[in-house]
């Protein structure tokens, strides 16, 4: 065998070496891709099914509901094009049958009250992370502008209302333990925490209630009554705020 053969010998080992060390390169580098693509499959529906579990019935809508139900379905078909292990199917049907719970009104989730600075900062916290989810399906082109607007808007006034719904909870205390001034106190802070979302009409009406409730309370100061009763009629109209806000509407309709 010549030199020359050799060497071409040589040159087609090297060659057939650095070919399989690049293929081998690049299946390792799609593998660990497409691992990286189902783990964040998983965390975005992860993150959905726990908003959609965790935020409080009163704060979800049945837009809200359906968009984090939008948003799982759609991490899911994203898993089984990645031919995920995880049990996804399962994961599709529950998906189904819980938007058909939601669409015919059958989707009864416990509300939660909110009555300690703990529990007001965790809803919170949960509804930052719903915010920046609708503004993350925004920016990928899974949400229409218009409809990214209306449910950031939403979320915005449900993170005052968190507030607001913590306050009015020590207001009544105080009412129950005939801390009169100390209520009065509490009612201004929903009120200001309401009047953070001044684009919202419901939220102004709101507003408008806790001053006339702050006078109810500031007038049984002056004539010297008790009152120690934990709810009002505006009271109940809140418990009921955003589950039936009828009574709010046609109060709006009625002042405006």
């Amino acid at each position: 065998m010549d030199t020359i053969t050799i060497v071409l010998l040589l040159a087609a080992i090297v060659t057939v070496s650095l070919v399989i060390i690049i293929i081998s390169q690049m299946r390792e580098k799609a593998r660990i891709e497409r691992v990286r693509k189902m783990t964040a499959r998983e965390d975005e529906y992860n993150r959905a099914y726990r908003l959609f579990s965790e935020i409080p019935a009163q704060y979800l809508s049945p837009d809200l509901k359906l968009l984090l139900l939008k948003r799982m379905e759609e991490s899911c078909h994203d898993l089984v094009a990645l031919k995920s292990e995880q049990p996804v199917s399962e994961w599709l049907d529950t998906i189904k049958q819980t938007r058909k719970q939601v669409l015919e009104n059958n989707d009864n989730r416990a509300s939660v009250r909110i009555d300690s600075p703990e529990k007001a900062t965790y809803v919170k916290e949960l509804l930052q992370s719903l915010f920046k989810m609708i503004e993350a399906m925004h920016k990928a082109g899974r949400l229409d502008t218009a409809s990214a607007k209306k449910h950031l808007k939403h979320v915005l006034f449900l993170v005052h209302k968190t507030h607001a719904d913590l306050h009015v909870f020590q207001a009544r205390d105080h009412i129950r333990q005939n801390q009169i001034r100390k209520a009065i106190h509490a009612y201004h802070l929903a009120s200001t925490e309401m009047g953070k979302s001044k684009d919202n009409p419901l939220a102004m009406k709101a507003v408008k209630s806790f001053r006339t409730r702050i006078k109810e309370l500031e007038a049984s100061m002056a004539d010297g009554t008790t009152q120690t009763e934990s709810h009002s009629k505006l009271d109940r109209e809140w418990d009921n705020f955003l589950q039936d806000d009828g009574t709010w509407k046609k109060k709006a309709d009625y002042d405006d």
